[in-house]
């Protein structure tokens, strides 16, 4: 662990438990920014070939 994350850390565990949600919110929604365009499509190919499974 860097030092950087080691001073984060220890401030963040000062913060009120509504701030450290919001700031996980943020930090977890920042983490979905590399979007799969092919994704949509892999999911409706895949739900229809289990849909024609008998």
């Amino acid at each position: 662990m860097t030092e950087t994350i080691q001073k984060l850390r220890l401030e963040l565990s000062q913060l009120s438990m509504q701030e450290r949600a919001e700031l996980a919110y943020f930090l977890i929604h920042s983490l979905d920014q590399d979007v799969d365009d092919n994704a949509g499509f892999a999911w409706n190919v895949e739900l229809t070939r289990r849909m024609e499974v008998p």
